[in-house]
């Protein structure tokens, strides 16, 4: 995951309590809520220049942080090839 990304996620993570944040770390569980999920698609849009396709607006892609990161990865390398 690109540190950018984990220090972003982090701030919207409560319950992560100093823990490292890892690519299994399940998002609701560190109290990532549905109304903060939000806030956190828009902080991740502009911080990583990035557009998540509406198809991966789901629980499946919030479930964690490292299938949040694939999403991103995923949308960004389809916008630039060759970056991870």
């Amino acid at each position: 995951m690109d540190p950018r990304f984990t220090e972003l996620l982090t701030g919207y993570l409560p319950y992560l309590d100093g823990r490292p944040l890892t690519p299994d770390s399940r998002l609701r569980d560190l109290g990532l809520d549905s109304m903060h999920s939000i806030d956190l698609l828009f902080a991740i849009e502009d911080a990583l220049q990035v557009t998540l396709p509406d198809d991966y607006l789901n629980d499946e892609t919030f479930a964690t942080a490292g299938s949040l990161w694939e999403a991103v990865r995923v949308s960004r390398d389809a916008v630039a090839p060759g970056r991870s």
